[in-house]
């Protein structure tokens, strides 16, 4: 059973219900409750003074890698737990580009093993097609059955049309989303970057938006013939923002994400070359941030997914070609973001509930609210303080970040799941 925590006196913020105020809650038998003046504390409660510090729901993120199986040289599932939590993720959603992939019930049943011993609620991703080759589906039920919450084959985009409708017609029987990857791969063939003038500076062959928008369009087109739920990945560009809010206008099911470095970041994190900025899709210019930030205002964008992608030092330590993709993001999420609050261009409500109510909404859990028996999955937050990225303290293995060394200003300072202190700031 787990221990009673009263956690006092915060800032109450739960876009679920709406809430913004001045409060207390108990957590009882892994439940929450509001706590109220006149109420009695438990005489075996652990007290957590939240005075000065935003309490709210759990981080929801619907795309990580975590890596294991095939992969344990950059993460398992036991190193992403911990830094998941650390970040102030509840439940992470991690994605099938393992070795193997995702694409049976034994290697689900794999993940969910392992899954066990983390201290975060992790949701694994079936695969589309098996192996993530593109030319024969899944058994989806098998996989609905074996608890997968979406199908996809991130990394690399379902490039047969036919086939994909046709996963998408057989995901309306088990009322799971299709998760895409949007990339026409002819269009970024041997793409290092954006195409624009900063990649003519460095000498690399640029990414146009076009290979992302053509593929958004596509699966826009296949999700309203077939009635699916499409959620579309790390969305980058503002001409894809377009397309999923004329869609939305359009009544067709497509939710998205963004992730933080799309929205902090421009293409000229790669002007000194460093391969840590190096991600896919790549990273874009200010009139994308200016449209993604937008896109988050008005609901066309959904979620905020970190699309956790470790790497070992020495893939990253190499010539900026042959470098692979991606940030390690947990544990910065949260602080990179807080960069947009304090200054103005998102509210604090609105963040949390891009990483709380909004993303459940997508997988159809019940989660990412404070609600009176809710399960006490809780991200405790000092909005105001100051820490600098220090790679050699993440708690993942991935140290692969552009970051290193910044000084951000929001930090997460305690993380519950189902009622358990997993994670506490001891700086």
């Amino acid at each position: 059973m787990t221990q009673n925590i009263l956690i006092k006196n915060g800032r109450i913020v739960d876009p679920s219900q709406g809430i913004d105020e001045l409060g207390s809650f108990i957590i009882k038998n892994g439940k929450v409750y509001r706590f109220k003046a006149g109420d009695k504390t438990p005489a075996d409660c652990n007290t957590i003074n939240a005075t000065g510090k935003v309490v709210c729901p759990g981080f929801i993120d619907l795309h990580c890698h975590l890596r294991e199986p095939g992969f344990e040289e950059k993460e398992t599932i036991a190193t992403g737990g911990q830094a998941a939590v650390k970040g102030g993720f509840t439940t992470i959603c991690c994605m099938p580009n393992t070795e193997p992939p995702l694409d049976t019930q034994a290697s689900i049943d794999y993940v969910k093993r392992a899954a066990k011993e983390s201290p975060v609620r992790i949701l694994p991703i079936g695969c589309i097609s098996y192996g993530r080759k593109g030319q024969e589906l899944a058994e989806m039920g098998e996989l609905a059955q074996a608890g997968v919450a979406g199908y996809s084959d991130d990394g690399d985009p379902v490039a047969d049309s036919s086939l994909l409708l046709k996963a998408m017609e057989y995901s309306l029987n088990f009322g799971l989303p299709i998760i895409e990857h949007c990339e026409d791969k002819s269009l970024s063939a041997a793409g290092q970057m954006n195409e624009g003038i900063t990649a003519t500076r460095l000498g690399l062959k640029g990414i146009p938006a076009a290979a992302e928008e053509v593929m958004v369009a596509r699966d826009i087109a296949l999700t309203a013939t077939s009635g699916a739920s499409l959620h579309i990945a790390h969305v980058s560009t503002a001409g894809s923002v377009e397309l999923i809010r004329a869609a939305k206008e359009k009544g067709v099911k497509v939710t998205a994400e963004v992730t933080p470095h799309h929205l902090t970041l421009t293409e000229e994190a790669l002007l000194g070359y460093d391969t840590n900025a190096k991600v896919s899709p790549p990273l874009r210019t200010n009139k994308d941030i200016e449209a993604l930030v937008a896109g988050l205002k008005d609901g066309t964008i959904d979620a905020i997914a970190t699309d956790h992608a470790p790497h070992t030092a020495a893939e990253k330590n190499c010539e900026f070609a042959f470098a692979p993709c991606g940030i390690s993001g947990f544990e910065t999420a949260l602080g990179a973001l807080m960069g947009l609050v304090h200054t103005g261009k998102l509210g604090l409500p609105l963040l949390i509930s891009k990483l709380t109510a909004e993303p459940a909404a997508i997988i159809n859990k019940d989660s990412g609210s404070l609600k009176d028996g809710a399960t006490a999955d809780i991200t405790i937050i000092d909005i105001d303080k100051k820490w600098q990225v220090e790679t050699d303290k993440f708690l993942s293995k991935g140290k692969n970040t552009p970051l290193q060394g910044k000084t951000l200003k929001g930090k997460v300072t305690a993380t519950i799941v189902g009622g358990e202190i997993v994670y506490e700031d001891e700086d």
